[in-house]
């Protein structure tokens, strides 16, 4: 056991802390240790404060086979891990070297830990990033363009993964080291200057203090924590935003994503894109904020588009709608698809889900259903109203149009646009109607893929 020591710093303490405030005591976690400093200060210190917390530990650590001495440096962290009496697993990588050779270990790591963690039973996985981590990776994104969602920096706690050295500076952890006594691997990819994190650390953390004239880790740092705070505050707003704005059918109300405040408006349009597989970023963003504000379109990645006209913001696809051919109801029983929509002529309780139309002895027989023609006008309370604008008015988007049903008899008389609007003076049951008219609806079934987009008519 490493020896103990009455000037060792507040390390283990703080650690103890960090632990429970993650809700681990009496719980159990994997801890991944690459042998360098920090990770082995996360081990030892760990061991120390386990039987206090009574917290069950196990240590995970990989062969990158990246360089030459990297099995050697794995088999210390376990002759380590043996030493303080803990089980140590050792899992080989076999990485090859070239680009993204960094991204491509951090993957391969997490979900090899993720899998023992499954595998072991245990609450969590625990890395030993630390301060210096957090001031490095936030100055990375900032240099990099970012907005607050990146200036969060390195998450204390996300799914199943905590980082209980945040608080600790790098230099907390060598001087942890060093009174105990306990070496650690210096990993030359750490000093390589061809990586932009060493570059921040060696040149840019240091260019900082001094033009600063003060240490600026530690403020960096809480910038970081107070960022993932209003970040997390930003989100349940834009959460709430978007369960408020989403329409039937699809898309967003225009009018209430342009009075959003700018931040949330953002995280909103962001997630729209992302639903519909659009690349976001910065530039993208751009456009999308100003085509919301002239009520327009822009382009977005592959060939898709957005759009904010007819009161509506959706993602629409490269290809345009064809519009479905007619279909044709002979009588009592007849039934067939048109495009996505499903009709039945039939009598009895409505399905759950489908829309219902009751027939009227006016109704001609057959019934068509047709895409939209122009010249079409539907009989309303308010007067013969054109088909295109209750489609507007329904805020049926333009694309959706021509897949939007028409309902007319034998004599061209419009009788119902499910999902929109049914026509008025249209004979209703118990009104003395035929008795094919007095027992049997139009049942209509909406695509499955979207709600309609209105009240069932």
């Amino acid at each position: 056991m490493p020896r103990a020591s009455p000037e060792v710093p507040p390390l283990a303490p703080l650690l103890a802390r960090s632990y429970a405030d993650h809700g681990l005591a009496a719980r159990s976690v994997l801890l991944a240790v690459s042998g360098g400093a920090d990770s082995t200060a996360l081990l030892v210190g760990t061991a120390r404060i386990r039987e206090a917390l009574g917290l069950r530990v196990e240590v995970a650590t990989f062969d990158h086979g990246l360089r030459g001495g990297s099995a050697q440096e794995a088999a210390s962290v376990a002759r380590l891990a043996a030493r303080l009496g803990l089980p140590c697993h050792v899992r080989a990588l076999a990485l090859s070297p070239g680009a993204g050779v960094e991204a491509r270990a951090r993957e391969a790591r997490y979900a090899t830990l993720e899998a023992l963690r499954g595998e072991r039973d245990l609450a969590a996985i625990a890395t030993g990033h630390t301060m210096n981590d957090q001031a490095e990776t936030l100055l990375m994104r900032l240099a990099r363009g970012t907005a607050l969602r990146g200036a969060r920096g390195i998450h204390a706690e996300a799914s199943r993964l905590v980082r209980p050295l945040l608080g600790c500076s790098r230099a907390d952890v060598l001087a942890f080291l060093a009174a105990e006594g306990q070496a650690y691997v210096e990993d030359p990819m750490n000093a390589d200057p061809a990586f932009f994190r060493t570059r921040v650390r060696r040149d840019a953390l240091p260019a900082l203090d001094r033009a600063a004239g003060f240490s600026t880790l530690a403020h960096l740092a809480n910038f970081a924590r107070l960022a993932a705070e209003d970040e997390a505050l930003l989100e349940r707003l834009a959460d709430a935003s978007w369960e408020r704005l989403s329409l039937p059918g699809g898309g967003l109300d225009a009018v209430g994503v342009g009075a959003l405040e700018a931040p949330l408006r953002r995280r909103v349009l962001a997630r729209l894109l992302d639903a519909a597989g659009a690349r976001v970023d910065q530039g993208t963003l751009e456009r999308v904020m100003d085509a919301v504000r002239r009520a327009g379109t822009t382009p977005l990645s592959g060939g898709s588009s957005l759009r904010a006209t007819g009161g509506r913001v959706r993602c629409v696809g490269p290809t345009r709608t064809v519009a479905p051919g007619p279909l044709l109801l002979t009588g009592p029983g007849a039934a067939g698809d048109f495009g996505a929509w499903h009709f039945r002529v039939a009598e009895g309780s409505v399905p759950p889900g489908v829309l219902e139309f009751a027939l009227g002895k006016e109704a001609a027989w057959p019934l068509m259903v047709r895409s939209r023609r122009a010249g079409d006008r539907v009989h309303t309370r308010s007067g013969h109203r054109k088909v295109q604008d209750v489609l507007v008015d329904a805020r049926v988007p333009a694309e959706a149009r021509d897949a939007q049903p028409v309902v007319v008899d034998a004599d061209g008389r419009l009788l119902w646009l499910p999902g929109v609007l049914a026509a008025v003076g249209v004979q209703k049951r118990g009104q003395g109607v035929s008795e094919v008219a007095s027992r049997h609806s139009l049942w209509a079934s909406p695509p499955l893929s979207s709600e309609h987009p209105g009240p069932p008519l």
